[in-house]
Formats: C-alpha cells, sequence, structure tokens
C-alpha cells in the first residue's frame, strides 16, 4: 500500500497569470472523446437518488461510464456537445450541485468509514461563504478521524480529529496546528481558507493553493490562532501536532460495510447500479456500501488485489497529449508483474493522476515507447510483461520517483 507522503518544500513561488481551469459540473471541459464534467462530491457521500442521477447522466448525455478521481469526485466522459444546461438540470434536481459559484471548490476528502457531520458542516460553511468562491478548483480540504489516512494526501487544509472533542487544524504541511473544539472545526476550516484567500492577495501571485505562497506570505499558525480568537473561536496552538499514518481501507469487509474497490477507477453504468444504497466514495477509487453481500461483476470486493497497487492517467483516446493507451496496457499487465510499490500508468511527462506516496513506479509513455521506473524487487519482470503485451520494450529504466 501506497505510504505517506514527504513534505512538500518550495524553493521559488509558483506565479499564476489566470484562474485555474479545473473542470466542474457546470464548467464542462472540451477532450478527445467529447466534453468532460467534474461532479464534486464532499466527503464522497452519494444518497442513493443521486447515485441514480449520475448513472442517467451518463448514459443520457455520456459514453455511459463513471470515473472516480483522486478526490473522491466522480467524472462523466465522452459528453454531448450542448448538453450543460440539461446536465446542470438533472444532477441540480439531484442535489449535487451548490449555490451559483461554489460548484468547484467543494473538494473535501474524508475517512470513508468515519462519521459523515463534520464533512457536511464544512461544505454547508464554504457554501454559505461569498468569499469562499475565490478559491481555486484545486484546493483541498481534509476532514480526517484521526487515524491519518486522508490526512496523508496532501491537502491545503486538515481537520484531524483527537480526543475529547477536539480537532487539529493544520494548514497545509506545517509541522504544528491550532486546537479547537469539534464543534468550532467548520468554522475554523472555513477561516483558513479565507485565511489563505487573504495570504494569496497579498502576495499578488494569484496562488491556487497554500504550498504555493512565496515564503514572505507563507501562512502562520500562531497567526491564525490569533485570527480564529478574533472570530470568537476559543483556539489553542499546537506547536509540535501529531501526523498519523493509516492505510486506505483494503477491498473487503471494514466494520459492517463493504470497499468495493474500482480498477482504475472507471465503470460502467450497469456495474454502477449494481452498488446499492447509500454509498462513500473514497480517494482511493473505491466505494464503500453497506451491503456487505454486494459482489458488483468486474469490481474488486477482496483484499489483494494487484489492483490496489495500479493507477493510471486518462491516456488515449480521451487525452490529445496522451502517447499511448495506457489503461488497456495497464489491464493487460496487472497481475503479471507486482512489486513492493504502486504502479502508475503516465500517457506523458505531465503524470497526471499519479500517487500521493512517498515512492511509487512511474510507467512514462514516451513517443518510443515506456520509460519504467526501477521497482527494487521486479523491474524485470514488469518489463518482461509489458513487452509481451505490446510487443514493444521500453525504452529505459530509470530511478523510483519519490
Amino acid at each position: 500500500m501506497p505510504q505517506p507522503p514527504a513534505a512538500a518544500s518550495r524553493d521559488e513561488p509558483v506565479i499564476r497569470e489566470r484562474g485555474d481551469a479545473c473542470p466542474g459540473a457546470l464548467r464542462l471541459h472540451p477532450a478527445d472523446d467529447g466534453f468532460l464534467a467534474r461532479v464534486r462530491i464532499p466527503g464522497g457521500l452519494l444518497g442513493a437518488a443521486q447515485a441514480a442521477a449520475l448513472a442517467d447522466a451518463a448514459d443520457r448525455f455520456g459514453d455511459g461510464h463513471l470515473e472516480l478521481t483522486s478526490r473522491g469526485n466522480v467524472q462523466l466522459r465522452g459528453l454531448s456537445d450542448g448538453c450543460g444546461a440539461e446536465l446542470a438540470e438533472l444532477l441540480g434536481t439531484a442535489g449535487l450541485l451548490p449555490a451559483p459559484g461554489h460548484e468547484r471548490i467543494r473538494n473535501i476528502v474524508a475517512t470513508p468509514l468515519a462519521d459523515p457531520a463534520p464533512v457536511r458542516a464544512l461544505d454547508e460553511a464554504l457554501c454559505a461563504e461569498p468569499k469562499a468562491a475565490a478559491l481555486s478548483g484545486r484546493f483541498l480540504f481534509a476532514v480526517d478521524d484521526g487515524r491519518g489516512d486522508v490526512a496523508a494526501l496532501d491537502p491545503d487544509v486538515t481537520l484531524l480529529a483527537q480526543p475529547g472533542g477536539r480537532v487539529l487544524v493544520r494548514l497545509g504541511a506545517a509541522p504544528d496546528a491550532v486546537d479547537v473544539a469539534a464543534a468550532e472545526a467548520a468554522r475554523a476550516g472555513l477561516e483558513a481558507a479565507l485565511h489563505f484567500l487573504d495570504a494569496a492577495a497579498a502576495a499578488g501571485t494569484r496562488a491556487w493553493r497554500i504550498a504555493e505562497l512565496p515564503a514572505g506570505h507563507a501562512l502562520d499558525a500562531q497567526e491564525f490562532t490569533t485570527r480564529l480568537r478574533g472570530r470568537g473561536i476559543r483556539a489553542r496552538y499546537v506547536p509540535d501536532a501529531p501526523r498519523p499514518y493509516a492505510d486506505p481501507p483494503a477491498p473487503g469487509v471494514h466494520a459492517g460495510a463493504l470497499c468495493v474497490l474500482v480498477p482504475l477507477g472507471r465503470l460502467g453504468t450497469a456495474q454502477w447500479r449494481e452498488l446499492p444504497g447509500d454509498l462513500r466514495i473514497t480517494p482511493w477509487r473505491s466505494v464503500i456500501v453497506t451491503d456487505t453481500a454486494a459482489r458488483p461483476a468486474g469490481l474488486v470486493t477482496a483484499p489483494d488485489s494487484p489492483w490496489e497497487s495500479v493507477t493510471a492517467c486518462t491516456g488515449r483516446p480521451g487525452c490529445a497529449k496522451s502517447l499511448a493507451d495506457v489503461r488497456a496496457d495497464a489491464r493487460a499487465v496487472a497481475g503479471r508483474a507486482r512489486g513492493p510499490l504502486p504502479v502508475h500508468w503516465s500517457g506523458c511527462e505531465r503524470r497526471c493522476g499519479r500517487p500521493r506516496a512517498a515512492a511509487w513506479v512511474d510507467v512514462v509513455a514516451t513517443p518510443d515507447g515506456y520509460r519504467i521506473g526501477a521497482d527494487p524487487v521486479a523491474p524485470h519482470a514488469l518489463a518482461t510483461a509489458l513487452a509481451a503485451a505490446r510487443n514493444q520494450p521500453p525504452v529505459s529504466e530509470a530511478a523510483v520517483k519519490k
């Protein structure tokens, strides 16, 4: 399973000259296979009627498939030109669209098996604040029940539950944090986002994420503590905050619920409709269902599957920049060669969707074939399996990404 990510560092500030172009449910993105819509699902929480509405949208307007993202959202692909208004009406009726202007900022990942109430409280706070609409579509919140699973996903703002009804609010990858009562956590999370927006405006860099702020405008937890107190929130500065880590849930039964892994995060609407009742989509491209007897065709419902450590970008034919159909190649190779590190398949050097892990094996398409990272256990096995699947040897073996 993936390991916790190393804290990111930036020697130079990122200068943004425009707003981000992240797609949404209302802002469709043109791709090679049609238009793409990304529906934000805060905390992965989906009612049964909402899940049915997404399947209906994929069948009516798209290619009949749904994609799960690394932030627990759902993408619809192959959308027809001019379907935007009808799609928005369908999603809005299902309760999948918030107030205008806030649709793309609802990026909240959450511990899949935890109480959903903190997620709903944070989402309501964000959608009720007009200033929050200025956040980029890449700004990420994590609501972690204390185990450290989603806190390891490089969030901008982490709400980490603590014993005794307390929550630690962490800004980016900082070592320190601010302690608040659980009842104030949603307000504190919103204030953290507004604190970032104020810093980004002062810096003049139009930063999209906390890590992009230049050093002179980096967020300070002590200053944030003072800000919270000024808003009437009882806050305590914690100089050396804990950083727990837990693996994501493996496919199988957990505490009366079933974790269903979706290979490469893509499934047809018929498979989607086999997932019963209310759903919780995880950031690891799996779905939590309450019916432990469910066994959807083609999906993984038991642990130790090779698909637990294989991810891929969209690749061909959906992405114009991709040099290969990476998903088809990943499917052809899966199970033939498996090492201790996750493997990510990329159609180009951008490596979209790569794991938030300390180390992984890169399989990157180049104009001449694939370049494969050196897995400490089985680099040659992976290269051999790939060559057999494509009848095309990899270009070279490079170091493991860190």
